[in-house]
């Protein structure tokens, strides 16, 4: 079986990881977690008729882990497809969505905003190494690692790849080559981090179920080893498939 390994530098001017036991206030890990290194290379190649996923390798860490906090009025209410569909045949008027104040302010049953926290990352830098994992045995695996390398040589992806929140844009480069740049020498433990929130047993990764992972995450000389998904070191939640 054909398991090339692809790597990819990425780089951003803002990221997000939001460690899952901080409720309210975002606290980001100090590096990307596999779910969002996962969502990258799916935002340049993935298709769920091939029946694939991306296996995360590992994560190498290039710049220093830099915080920046961020305060931000997020709105608490959002409108629903069937209230916009009203709009549109014009069966109701249109009422906008007020950003502030609060519902005895506005007058009406809106939440309004709230203000929280993010101590986010700046100037972020990493280096991930993956590779295509096909559920269908008769996929050709070979045809597929030619369609991403393609893909990511010419900057092409389905769209803009992120880091943790859609407004903190990824970039991103197919290395081909063995880097020259060495990982920064940082050794940390990360405690439980969040492997995925998906289960990668689903047929149709499009479709996968709602399931939390988890896993200890160690880095060590600026690199974070990343288990499998089938490994009995991802701990996932009861009742999804290959529980360990």
């Amino acid at each position: 079986m054909n398991t090339q390994t692809h790597c990819l530098e990425t780089w951003g001017d803002l990221a997000c990881f939001s460690r899952p036991e901080m409720k309210v206030e975002r606290y980001s890990y100090p590096i990307l977690t596999p779910s969002a290194a996962r969502g990258i290379f799916d935002a340049i190649y993935f298709k769920k008729e091939y029946n694939f996923y991306w296996q995360i390798d590992r994560i190498e860490l290039l710049k220093s882990p830099k915080y920046i906090a961020l305060r931000r009025n997020e709105v608490k209410d959002k409108v629903s497809v069937a209230e916009v569909q009203k709009w549109l045949n014009g069966t109701k008027a249109i009422s906008p969505l007020w950003a502030d104040g609060t519902s005895a302010e506005l007058g009406t049953d809106q939440k309004g905003r709230t203000q929280r926290q993010t101590m986010a990352l700046k100037n972020v830098r990493y280096r991930i190494y993956a590779h295509i994992v096909c559920r269908d045995a008769n996929a050709d695996l070979t045809a597929l690692n030619a369609q991403f390398e393609r893909r990511a040589a010419q900057g092409k992806c389905f769209y803009q790849p992120y880091f943790g929140c859609r407004e903190f844009p990824a970039y991103f480069q197919l290395l081909t080559t063995p880097p020259t740049t060495p990982p920064f020498d940082l050794d940390l433990d990360l405690g439980w981090m969040l492997y995925d929130v998906f289960d990668l047993n689903t047929v149709n990764g499009n479709d996968a179920k709602p399931a939390i992972s988890v896993f200890r995450a160690q880095l060590k000389s600026g690199v974070m080893a990343v288990p499998p998904y089938q490994s009995a070191d991802v701990h996932k939640l009861e009742g999804s498939a290959n529980v360990e």
